[in-house]
């Protein structure tokens, strides 16, 4: 019975968090003006470069770029996250199907976000396509094609929103360990190697980190969610934080 009431409390809480964040692009849109904005954080900075020019001098910040991935998705597509996907904010987290752990959390709070971005009713066709999120495996070996479509209709996910990758393993966990710098403890991928990490990475439109998040926590999701919006109002600088 009590186990009933907790389902219950979260399902209502998860659906609480749905209706809410959409909102969010709403009042962080509309309710601050672009000089009171705080923007998300870059990350990964690579080495400071001091630029001169008209005989002034500054230091311009160089942060690290998400080099790209290539993998099949769940529609069996051959798909690359820079080429395929250039232009776009990414959300990435990094899950297996037969989890039965952390995954179905994980993969439900993302389905919360692609829920909150799904339509953007400023754009002619009602959806918006500014960010795209994308589902890593980390057992790509057991993770088929088929496993991967059955996963996501599971879920009823927007296939052109949402990837499921499956890839060389290799690949896709140097991409989480020296592309994304998650803390995932030492390994070359290999078959004693694994990673399970709960992490949410949102990544911008020039391929930079811009936050970490606990996605199995519902507050640091609408966390995650307000910093989508705020990138999509993001103009870059002439200079710095590249």
């Amino acid at each position: 019975m009590g186990t009933n009431k907790n389902t219950g409390k979260r399902f209502l809480g998860g659906l609480a968090v749905a209706f809410v964040l959409p909102l969010s692009f709403y009042f962080i849109a509309k309710g601050l003006s672009k000089d009171k904005i705080t923007l998300p954080a870059f990350y990964n900075a690579e080495r400071i470069d001091t630029v001169t020019e008209d005989g002034k001098t500054w230091y311009d910040t160089i942060h690290h770029r998400v080099a790209d991935l290539q993998g099949t998705n769940q529609l069996g597509d051959n798909v690359s996250l820079n080429k395929d996907l250039e232009g776009r904010i990414l959300v990435v987290d990094f899950i297996f199907t037969t989890c039965a752990d952390a995954c179905p959390k994980l993969t439900g709070n993302m389905w919360l976000l692609q829920k909150a971005f799904r339509h953007n009713p400023k754009l002619e066709n009602g959806l918006d396509y500014s960010v795209h999120f994308v589902s890593l495996s980390v057992d790509p070996e057991r993770d088929t094609v088929a496993a991967l479509r059955t996963y996501a209709d599971g879920y009823k996910v927007n296939h052109d929103h949402w990837w499921f990758m499956t890839g060389d393993k290799r690949a896709i966990y140097n991409y989480a360990r020296n592309e994304l710098k998650l803390s995932t403890g030492p390994g070359d991928g290999g078959a004693d190697d694994f990673i399970h990490t709960e992490k949410l990475v949102l990544i911008d439109a020039k391929r930079r980190v811009r936050g970490y998040y606990n996605g199995l926590d519902t507050a640091d999701v609408k966390r995650c969610a307000d910093d989508i919006v705020l990138l999509t109002m993001e103009k870059e600088k002439k200079h710095g934080n590249r």
